[in-house]
C-alpha cells in the first residue's frame, strides 16, 4: 500500500495548538506584558508618598518680565494658592549690583512674608540659579578673572548666608542650580574642583541647614562629588525640541526610571531625592509671553496639568516643587484667564 505523502501544511496541522502558534503566542504575550505591566505598576505599585508637600519656585525677575506686580503675584501664591514651600533666588546681579554695595530689600520682604504665612523657603545660592540666563552675575564681575573672580563670588555667597541662615523661614539652601548642565545657560558649568570647594565652603558657613543640589537634567545620575544632603530632580513632560528638527516631544522617561534613579541614589549616597522642578508652564519655540494661548496649550494646558500631577506623584517623592507660578498669575491677571491658576490650585488642594 502506497504511503500518503505528507505535505508541510499537513505537518503543521498535526502539531499541538501551542506548537503551531508558538511564535504568535510568544510575540502577543510580550506585547501584552509590555502594555499591561506598566499600567499595573502605575496604578497598583507606583503609589504616591503618604504625605506630599507641594511648593513652587518664584522669581521676582521672571514676574517682572511678564509685566505683573511681583509682590501681588507672590502674595497670591501665599494667600490664595496657600502654598507653604518656596524656592527663592538670591541673584548675584540683583543684590550686589556694585561691588560691596548690597540691596536685599526685596528678598527680605519675601522671606518675611513667607514667615508671616507659616511658609518655608529653600534659598538658591551661587552663580547658577533658576531662570534664564541661569548664570546671574553683575556686569562688574565680568571684568574679574581666575582667583579674584572666585573670591568675589564666595564673598557674595557668604554675605547672603550670614544674612539669612538664622531667618525663621529658611529651611534649606540650593547650591548652583543644575550645576553641571552644559547645554542650557549663558556660562560654562563650574569644574569639579570648584564645585566641591564651594560645597564645603557652604557647609562650613552653615552646618545646620541641608544643602540641595539638582541633577543636570532629566537623565543625570550623580556618581561624583559633592554629595549634598538632598538631590533634586527635574520632571518635564512636553517640550519643544531645538536639537536637530524642531518639534514638540514627550519626554520618554517613564515613572519607573525616576523611581529607579532615586533608589540608586539612596543605595550609593544614602540621600533622599525630591522633585525640584515639575513642569507646570509651557516650553515652546519662543519665550512664553510671545506665544499665543493656542501655542502655550501645546505643551501645558488645563488638560495636561492633572496628568503631570498624576505622573509626578507616582514617582513617590514627598517634596514636589512646581515650575511656572509667574506664568499662572500672568495668564490670570494679564490675559484675564484664570483657568490655569484654578487648575493648579485644584490639584494642590486635592492632595491635602
Amino acid at each position: 500500500m502506497k504511503a500518503k505523502k505528507v505535505t508541510p501544511n499537513d505537518a503543521v496541522k498535526n502539531q499541538p495548538f501551542f506548537a503551531r502558534y508558538k511564535i504568535l503566542l510568544i510575540t502577543g504575550s510580550i506585547i501584552a506584558v509590555s502594555i499591561i505591566m506598566p499600567l499595573l505598576l502605575n496604578y497598583f505599585v507606583f503609589q504616591p508618598a503618604a504625605e506630599i508637600r507641594y511648593g513652587t519656585t518664584f522669581s521676582k525677575q521672571r514676574a517682572e518680565e511678564f509685566g505683573v506686580d511681583w509682590q501681588a503675584n507672590y502674595t497670591a501664591l501665599l494667600d490664595d494658592m496657600q502654598l507653604k514651600r518656596f524656592r527663592l533666588m538670591s541673584y548675584w546681579s540683583a543684590h550686589e549690583p556694585q561691588r560691596h554695595h548690597f540691596q536685599f530689600n526685596d528678598l527680605d520682604w519675601m522671606m518675611d512674608e513667607a514667615h508671616k504665612h507659616g511658609a518655608k523657603v529653600s534659598l538658591a545660592i551661587g552663580l547658577r540659579q533658576p531662570r534664564w540666563p541661569e548664570c546671574h552675575q553683575p556686569p562688574w564681575a565680568l571684568n574679574l578673572k581666575g582667583h579674584e573672580w572666585k573670591q568675589a563670588l564666595y564673598a557674595y555667597i557668604e554675605v547672603v548666608m550670614h544674612r539669612y541662615k538664622n531667618h525663621p523661614a529658611l529651611e534649606s539652601w540650593q547650591l548652583e542650580n543644575e550645576a553641571v548642565n552644559n547645554w542650557f545657560g549663558n556660562c560654562e558649568p563650574p569644574d569639579r574642583t570648584r564645585l566641591n570647594e564651594e560645597f564645603l565652603f557652604v557647609k562650613q558657613l552653615d552646618p545646620s541647614h541641608p544643602v540641595i543640589m539638582s541633577l543636570s537634567d532629566q537623565h543625570g545620575l550623580p556618581l561624583n562629588t559633592p554629595v549634598p544632603d538632598v538631590y533634586g530632580f527635574s520632571v518635564y513632560r512636553i517640550v519643544y525640541n531645538t536639537f536637530g528638527p524642531h518639534f514638540y516631544i514627550y519626554y520618554p522617561t517613564p515613572i519607573w526610571y525616576h523611581r529607579l534613579r532615586a533608589v540608586v541614589i539612596e543605595a550609593i549616597h544614602h540621600r533622599p531625592s525630591m522633585i525640584h522642578e515639575l513642569q507646570m508652564e509651557p516650553w515652546g519655540p519662543r519665550d512664553t509671553k510671545q506665544l499665543t494661548v493656542e501655542e502655550q496649550n501645546r505643551s501645558m494646558s488645563t488638560s495636561q496639568i492633572p496628568k503631570s500631577f498624576w505622573f509626578a506623584k507616582r514617582i513617590g517623592m514627598q517634596d514636589i516643587d512646581l515650575w511656572g507660578s509667574e506664568w499662572w498669575y500672568w495668564r490670570k491677571t494679564q490675559l484675564n484667564d484664570s483657568s490655569i491658576w484654578d487648575a493648579v490650585k485644584k490639584e494642590i488642594h486635592l492632595q491635602k
